[in-house]
């Protein structure tokens, strides 16, 4: 069955090959503006974004899409715009604690479609930065495409002290609990019959 990931993020891209899935790619294109708590925004964008691509493909297949948003004192950090947004961005959430919420939507295409979706919140830790730490960031390019101006997994590993939580939340897609939902479709990752 076609496996497509409704999402342009290399990361998620490397997150399910990571897993040995082939899947084919094909942008949302969708509104990713909501409103509300963290992660009911993270679960209706997730949503919004599968439904965008079922709208697109005809045949039977399994969409998967994903949002993720960095919540702190009751912000929501999204994706910062300049360097001034993505320092003030790290300059908050340095030396203090933040949650990080991924919410991620599955649509099985046959003779209905068939959604589930979910979300998985992570508590990351940094460590106290000096705005130089922070402006050298900040010329890596690294903050502009990420939730809360860092990414966990590249250089911006070197910013987070710890991770209480699933780490793949944090990089945007859940690995654990979304190899239980594909399982729940049909889709197994370990290529083995179960036994009866």
């Amino acid at each position: 069955m076609r496996i497509i990931l409704a999402s342009a993020s290399p990361r998620r891209r490397q997150l399910m090959a990571q897993l040995g899935i082939n899947c084919e790619i094909i942008e949302s294109n969708a509104d990713e503006t909501a409103s509300g708590p963290a992660d009911k925004q993270v679960e209706e964008l997730a949503v919004r974004k599968a439904q965008a691509v079922r709208r697109q493909i005809d045949g039977e297949a399994i969409i998967i899409a994903a949002d993720t948003l960095v919540a702190i004192d009751g912000q929501i950090l999204a994706k910062p715009t300049d360097a001034a947004e993505a320092f003030a961005m790290l300059k908050t959430l340095q030396g203090r604690q933040h949650t990080v919420y991924t919410g991620v939507a599955l649509i099985k295409t046959d003779k209905e479609d068939h959604l589930h979706s979910f979300v998985e919140a992570a508590d990351v830790f940094f460590r106290p930065l000096t705005d130089w730490e922070i402006e050298g960031y900040i010329a890596t390019g690294e903050p502009f495409d990420k939730a809360g101006a860092y990414g966990v997994q590249d250089i911006g590993a070197a910013l987070v002290a710890r991770v209480e939580g699933d780490y793949y939340t944090v990089v945007g897609l859940p690995l654990s609990r979304l190899v239980v939902a594909l399982d729940n479709m049909g889709v197994d990752i370990w290529g083995k019959m179960r036994p009866t």
